[in-house]
């Protein structure tokens, strides 16, 4: 680190070289949030949040992916706590009554969570969040990587969590727009473009593969339960109504068999995995959080007490990094005159 002396010119006109000034404490890094896609698993980003503050690592930027953009943008909203109090409270009933089935772009339209989330956000902007935020998509045509900036919050968080063939694609300035987890599921590099001198990067695809295996099985539990006798005994239509035989179709499954709808998942999972891995290696964040949430079914969202107290704990594993990339950005920003925030 290079140590700025300064100059005390006497009453005789000559000057001394003074010793540093003990008191000039490292420079406050703009650390950066870049909130990862995973479903479900994604309540652990409350916990991640509720940890880092908590220790005095504020965000000032935040970049999210699908469940990451919700979490991130209910956090700048300042609607965190009621995000996690609703979280808690949910049960697989509560879950199966957002699930609003119509085969038309995908198989869930998702208003109903949408509706949900207007009656907190509704009207918010993303320029009126008093930081840096970027929601992330992916556009359905041509496979870019899109940085939702600017309009309104709402929209841009389904936009980002619009999971291929699962929800409906949404239609942004004359591009329809997916899942943003397509290209880039951990979004540090839009963090560091927002301007992050820091950035911490939660990665919640560290330890996905194998991890929800059923019991006695060889494929993987992706809802984490029982989806068809979910919906047939307590659908919208309440219990011991009947599914459509598309509905049938698509959940049904053997015993020794994944389910059409499985497939698909995973399939979507193994591919958000290895792009995952090959973002953060081209473009690793200073400190790298990963949850173990592996075991999670993606539609375990009525986990949210043991999801986020995991999140909690991540932040606590990884206390010796952050508070050394912490110190180090700081000495760099004070050696180089730049002002932190």
């Amino acid at each position: 680190m290079r140590i700025l002396y300064a100059y005390e010119f006497l009453n005789d006109g000559g000057a001394k070289l003074s010793m540093p000034d003990s008191t000039i404490l490292p420079a406050k890094p703009t650390i950066g949030l870049a909130l990862g896609s995973g479903v479900a698993r994604g309540w652990a980003h409350l916990g991640v949040i509720r940890a880092l503050e908590r220790y005095g690592f504020v965000p000032r930027v935040v970049a999210g992916t699908s469940i990451g953009a919700l979490v991130g943008g209910s956090y700048l909203a300042g609607h965190l706590d009621s995000l996690e109090e609703w979280a808690r409270g949910l049960n697989k009933v509560r879950i199966i009554s957002y699930l609003d089935f119509r085969v038309r772009g995908g198989m869930i339209r998702g208003q109903v969570l949408v509706d949900a989330m207007e009656r907190h956000m509704g009207g918010l902007k993303i320029e009126g969040l008093g930081r840096p935020y970027a929601a992330i998509a992916t556009d359905l045509l041509t496979g870019h990587e899109v940085w939702l900036r600017k309009g309104d919050l709402v929209k841009a968080i389904r936009t980002s969590f619009s999971l291929p063939g699962i929800f409906e694609p949404v239609h942004v300035d004359g591009r329809w727009l997916v899942d943003g987890a397509l290209v880039n599921p951990v979004p540090v590099s839009a963090c560091r473009a927002m301007g992050a001198q820091m950035t911490i990067g939660v990665n919640l695809n560290a330890d996905l593969i194998g991890k929800a295996r059923r019991p006695g099985t060889d494929f993987q539990s992706i809802a984490g339960f029982d989806l068809l006798d979910e919906l047939r005994d307590n659908g919208p239509a309440g219990p011991g109504s009947k599914l459509s035989g598309f509905g049938r179709r698509i959940f049904k499954r053997q015993a020794s068999s994944p389910s059409l709808f499985g497939v698909m998942v995973s399939a979507l999972n193994i591919v958000q995995d290895r792009i995952t891995r090959s973002r953060l290696a081209g473009e690793p964040p200073d400190v790298h959080i990963a949850p173990r949430v592996g075991h999670i079914g993606l539609l375990e969202f009525d986990r949210a007490d043991e999801i986020i107290a995991e999140g909690e704990a991540a932040v606590e594993r990884v206390l010796p990094d952050l508070r050394a990339a912490y110190s180090l950005f700081g000495h760099d920003i004070a050696a180089s005159g730049i002002n932190g925030k």
